[in-house]
């Protein structure tokens, strides 16, 4: 099941370079997961200092 990213995400941008398969994309206003690309690696998860990133 790929990640989601919640409306805690302050727009850092920490996930985006940690993601091994550029899933991760600066959207309006947070960061967007592309749901097709995540292959639920949880990287991201990791290091999201607000834990905005959970397993959708």
């Amino acid at each position: 099941m790929a990640y989601v990213i919640s409306d805690a995400c302050v727009s850092c941008g920490t996930c985006e370079p940690e993601c091994p398969v550029s899933a991760i994309s600066q959207g309006d206003g947070q960061y967007v997961i592309d749901a097709d690309s995540c292959i639920s690696c949880g990287t991201c998860a990791g290091v999201c200092p607000t834990g905005a990133i959970s397993e959708g």
